[in-house]
């Protein structure tokens, strides 16, 4: 069985913007989904984080998880991902609004993230397919970070407009871009 695992971002809950309406829209395809509450959002730690996210994948057969980040999301799944074993894969990797470096603007607040720098080759060899989904108008993260999943994954980018940082704060409670890509892998 397919299994997506949505994983929310900084001060983020399972229950905000567009997460329930994907987690019902993959249920009603046959998907498994997961939406973990990830521990202490106003104060993130990378371990933490990325323990919650492989105890939610768990013993899954990897080849059918579907991975899908917003924004502290996305560094938690790259940084799952540099965990993994040498064998180990997952399906796909959808990453919205991410970054996976500190950028201009960055006000701290989840430095454990920063700490280590990504081992690139190590990440893309646990995922065959990045998607990276952006809008020009996030008020929160530049898109020139879209253009870092692209260079440094082969991360297929789609930008769109008029999304803002996919939250809750800018009317965004679906997202059919984001189940298309998902249904379509």
């Amino acid at each position: 069985m397919k299994h997506a695992v949505i994983v929310h971002g900084f001060k983020g809950a399972p229950d905000t913007n567009w997460k329930p309406w994907l987690k019902r829209e993959l249920e009603a395809g046959g998907f498994r989904v997961d939406v973990p509450t990830m521990p202490d959002t106003e104060h993130p730690d990378v371990s933490a984080w990325v323990d919650m996210l492989a105890r939610t994948v768990g013993g899954a057969d990897a080849e059918e998880v579907y991975l899908i980040g917003h924004s502290l999301g996305c560094i938690t799944i790259l940084k799952y991902l540099e965990s993994l074993g040498n064998q180990q894969k997952v399906k796909a990797c959808v990453f919205v609004a991410g970054f996976s470096q500190r950028f201009d603007g960055y006000e701290g607040g989840h430095d454990s993230f920063f700490a280590k720098s990504l081992d690139w080759e190590k990440v893309k060899s646990h995922c065959d397919t990045f998607i990276a989904v952006h809008s020009k108008d996030d008020q929160n993260v530049g898109f020139d970070q879209l253009k870092i999943f692209e260079d440094n994954l082969g991360a297929k980018a789609i930008l769109v407009d008029g999304m803002g940082h996919f939250g809750s704060a800018d009317g965004v409670f679906e997202v059919p871009l984001i189940k298309e890509v998902l249904v379509n892998i």
